[in-house]
């Protein structure tokens, strides 16, 4: 059984077993409160899946991109479940899995590009190519930047951040989805399977809101 979980914007949740059937699901929109709700929403998805933590066989978490606060909360809570469990932890771009939900309802070969809120006005950004439902490929790494500067070249696009900019991203072109950890939980069984590896770096990508102000510099008389 495996644990999924995503904070890159929502907190949300996922439980699945080996074949990625998806056993249990909580999520909240709320994107200021990460640390409060996501150990209550990790024992409650236990729950609903009728599986205590030991129970768990790897600790799959979405490595953004992000702001840096949240998507700490949710790296830092599946590293130290996974060191607790001595299981596996795997990480997976959270672009990644908006791709996958795409990838089931658009047809192969479909070029997708994915748009989150990177808040500061700009956008994280990602290019797929649909392989099959389930498989997908990156052909542009995520970046970030202005919504005007994205090059959308004729791919369909998904991600809540498009919604926020319709002068830019033409609503008859949005897919709808947000990051599902179900979908985080299948391409890191997947990925696994094939010997990738799946580190918990975070992508950032860009510095913290806050950052340490500098001391006070000493003046020589």
């Amino acid at each position: 059984m495996h644990l999924a979980l995503d904070t890159s914007a929502a907190v949300a949740v996922a439980v699945v077993d080996d074949g990625g059937t998806l056993l249990a699901a909580r999520s909240d929109e709320q994107q200021r409160h990460h640390a409060e709700l996501l150990a209550p929403m990790i024992a409650g998805a236990l729950t609903d899946a009728g599986l205590s933590r030991t129970d768990l066989t790897s600790v799959v978490v979405g490595t953004g991109p992000a702001p840096f606060t949240g998507l700490r909360v949710g790296l830092v809570t599946a590293r130290t479940l996974a060191l607790a469990l001595g299981v596996p932890v795997r990480g997976v771009p959270s672009l990644d899995a908006l791709a996958a939900s795409a990838s089931h309802v658009v047809a192969p070969g479909t070029r997708v590009l994915t748009v989150t809120d990177a808040r500061r006005r700009e956008v994280y950004t990602a290019q797929y190519v649909i392989d099959a439902p389930g498989r997908v490929r990156v052909t542009a790494a995520p970046a970030v930047g202005a919504p005007a500067d994205v090059v959308l070249d004729g791919a369909i696009v998904v991600g809540p951040g498009a919604a926020l900019y319709p002068e830019v991203f033409d609503p008859q072109d949005v897919v709808p989805a947000v990051v599902d950890p179900a979908e985080l939980a299948r391409l890191a069984l997947a990925r696994a399977a094939v010997g990738e590896s799946l580190g918990t770096e975070p992508l950032y990508l860009r510095r913290p809101d806050a950052v340490p102000t500098a001391g006070r510099k000493r003046v020589l008389g």
